[in-house]
């Protein structure tokens, strides 16, 4: 078996490492974070701009009744969002409210409207121009409107044309959570199927992007496996999954690309070396590495990455915000295209596979990243 699905062992500092990483988390965790009073519309004046969302949720409402909390519902509900994005808007930020919302400086909700299945799968399935739709899973220790707000944000920078989605599943929303997110994610699997299924099937639809994070992409994993069981390869072929910083146990993942096989277009997997939460991630889980933390000067790793048929892009030079490396998907989201469509190489196709180093120091046009290193196996 390849060194790349073999135990991580851990270097003798990743104890200490763990615990101070959860000591630090906790203080964290005693911050405000936002209540579902961010859902309710304010006046879009000051906005520089407005963004209509789609959610898609398997959580229950809430004790108030105006948003949703942490429990799994029988069936699921929908909504659309128009969000207004402030001229001081910066790059992978959210401006939350501090005080009384003000669209001049923060992201706020202009409208909301609570929406029946047919509606929101005539409105999900419309695509962009290019014949495109999206929809983004969030990660462990999310609550529905963080992931709400940060597709928004997502959304705003990629300057996504096609109506965004959020597919919510019923995260704890706590630091605690993390065995209780892991049984949730499978609680919502056939939910997260479903609304694949139902988006893809509309005839206009020609390409789905597929974006997961952290513990979203053992969900995304997880329901692409479930779609080639039922063979549908009529939407698996749709299909463009990106999954970045995936808290997958790496012998899982390989199970599961097992199963799954080679899509249509490569599977793309944004990895780093850094990150400090997957590698506490590994140390819960009997220090085990996760697929968000292999390293691409591997030359096993490139050898697997053609193997499996997938592209695994080091994302480590890109700066992260939250001090533990794990959410630097957020400042991905304006290069969304050049991703998508890697190219290194004079002629390729979009379709190659192989190890990739997204390099954040240099510069290309109109982007401050550019993509270096190899193509392996290309086919």
């Amino acid at each position: 078996m390849s060194r790349l699905f073999e135990p991580n062992r851990a270097s003798p500092n990743l104890r200490k490492m763990a615990i101070v990483f959860v000591a630090v988390s906790q203080l964290a965790a005693c911050a405000t974070r936002p209540t579902d009073a961010v859902l309710q519309p304010v006046s879009a004046a000051g906005g520089e701009r407005e963004i209509t969302l789609l959610t898609a949720t398997d959580r229950t409402k809430d004790a108030d009744g105006r948003g949703f909390a942490n429990g799994r519902a029988p069936s699921m509900a929908f909504e659309e969002y128009t969000i207004s994005i402030p001229p001081t808007h910066k790059p992978s930020k959210i401006e939350w409210a501090k005080n009384k919302p003000d669209a001049r400086r923060d992201i706020v909700v202009t409208k909301r409207t609570a929406l029946d299945k047919p509606t929101f799968v005539a409105l999900a399935g419309k695509p962009a121009a290019d014949g495109s739709v999206g929809l983004f899973v969030h990660g462990y220790n999310y609550s529905y409107q963080e992931g709400l707000f940060r597709l928004a944000q997502i959304a705003a920078d990629a300057k996504i044309d096609a109506m965004p989605v959020l597919f919510s599943w019923p995260s704890e929303a706590t630091l605690t959570g993390y065995v209780a997110d892991k049984d949730a994610t499978l609680f919502a699997r056939d939910d997260l199927v479903a609304v694949i299924t139902e988006m893809s099937r509309q005839p206009q639809v020609k390409k789905f992007f597929l974006f997961g994070h952290s513990m979203g992409c053992f969900l995304i994993m997880e329901a692409l496996r479930q779609l080639k069981l039922e063979g549908r390869g009529d939407v698996l072929d749709k299909l463009v999954v990106l999954l970045a910083a995936p808290d997958i146990d790496a012998d899982v993942f390989r199970k599961q690309l097992a199963v799954i096989g080679p899509l249509k277009t490569p599977l793309t997997l944004f990895v780093a070396k850094d990150d400090k939460a997957l590698r506490v991630s590994s140390f819960l889980g009997g220090e085990r590495q996760r697929a968000g933390g292999l390293d691409v000067d591997d030359p096993v790793v490139e050898d697997a990455a053609a193997r499996y048929g997938i592209k695994v892009i080091d994302i480590t030079s890109v700066k992260a915000d939250d001090g533990l490396g794990h959410d630097r998907y957020a400042s991905l989201a304006a290069v969304g295209p050049q991703l998508v469509s890697l190219d290194t190489r004079a002629g390729a196709s979009g379709r190659e596979t192989g190890a990739f180093v997204f390099d954040a120091a240099a510069s290309v046009v109109s982007s401050p990243f550019r993509l270096v290193g190899r193509v392996v196996g290309g086919r």
